[in-house]
């Protein structure tokens, strides 16, 4: 068995102190990375070469970003659907399509979007209401919005594409499962659990979160509680770890750069989602943004795309 190669992350890039940090998005054409906090209803722009960095905040939650194809600003996901952000903390929304009395207990999570620029986003469930989460698609061609599959997932979370497009990953939190599917414009098939986060020895109450794919079609898994990446090869084995030792909630990261070979990684404070504040004292830093020099080592493959309007 070969060893697992290691990286320590001692300090992070900015501290911006996120409640819950996530989606991040580099932008090739002008070097901003954006990436959202969900409870605080932001987004942020960071300047990665003078790392000046702004913000806006909504009405709601923002918890995906996508570039755009044909169009200024960024297309995203809001709690309720799926949206264009035009700048000035304004949104206008495309598809509202959760049903009206899951709205109080429901939302989207992650999202990315294929080649052709069809937006694929998962929701959350409720186990309390027996609401699933599922996961959705919204194709700006048509302006049709369907669930592509019902499901039942709990907390429905990272999703990429596979180098050659014809594998779709997506992640369901909860049960540290990242599924994989066969994929073909837009249809689904042949669902499989990819990787099982506990039968590759991860840690208990750690959790998988965001995912990006690097060029050799490994997938970077953000390690929910657990203050770690994991690379995971093809079948399912962990080969490479980013420990930060003074993060707890890692939730997500993406390649970025010149060169794509660097790796930035959102964060979320310990006491988000229900969880415990008092261990904010021994993990300072969750809630800030971190990024990782890959350089000579990995490189980001192309796992997602531009949204399509």
């Amino acid at each position: 068995m070969s060893a697992i190669k290691t990286f320590l992350v001692e300090r992070p890039l900015v501290t911006v102190g996120c409640t819950l940090g996530e989606a991040p998005l580099y932008d090739p054409q002008t070097g901003i990375l954006h990436f959202v906090d969900i409870v605080e209803h932001k987004v942020y722009h960071l300047n990665t070469q003078d790392l000046q960095i702004s913000s806006e905040t909504f009405d709601l939650p923002i918890t995906s970003l996508a570039l755009r194809r044909d169009g200024k600003g960024l297309a995203c996901t809001t709690a309720q659907g799926f949206a264009i952000l035009e700048g000035n903390s304004r949104l206008q929304h495309l598809c509202k399509p959760l049903p009206q009395d899951h709205v109080p207990h429901v939302r989207f999570n992650d999202g990315a979007c294929d080649s052709s620029g069809r937006f694929f986003a998962g929701s959350v469930f409720s186990k309390e209401q027996g609401i699933p989460g599922q996961l959705w698609m919204y194709d700006p061609a048509t302006s049709e919005c369907i669930v592509v599959d019902e499901g039942p997932f709990t907390d429905s979370n990272g999703l990429g594409w596979s180098p050659d497009g014809t594998t779709l990953y997506f992640t369901d939190s909860l049960l540290n499962h990242i599924h994989a599917y066969d994929y073909d414009n837009g249809k689904l098939s042949n669902r499989r659990v990819a990787i099982d986060a506990m039968a590759a020895g991860l840690p208990e109450q750690s959790f998988c979160d965001g995912l990006c794919i690097d060029s050799e079609g490994y997938i970077w898994s953000a390690r929910w509680g657990g203050s770690r990446i994991n690379r995971f090869t093809p079948d399912g084995k962990v080969d490479a770890e980013i420990i930060f030792p003074k993060a707890l909630n890692i939730t997500a990261c993406c390649f970025g750069g010149p060169k794509e070979d660097q790796l930035y990684v959102t964060t979320a404070h310990c006491g988000a989602i229900n969880g415990d504040p008092s261990r904010q004292d021994k993990y300072p830093d969750s809630g800030h943004l971190f990024v990782v020099d890959l350089s000579g080592q990995y490189r980001g493959g192309q796992w997602r795309h531009e949204f399509g309007g």
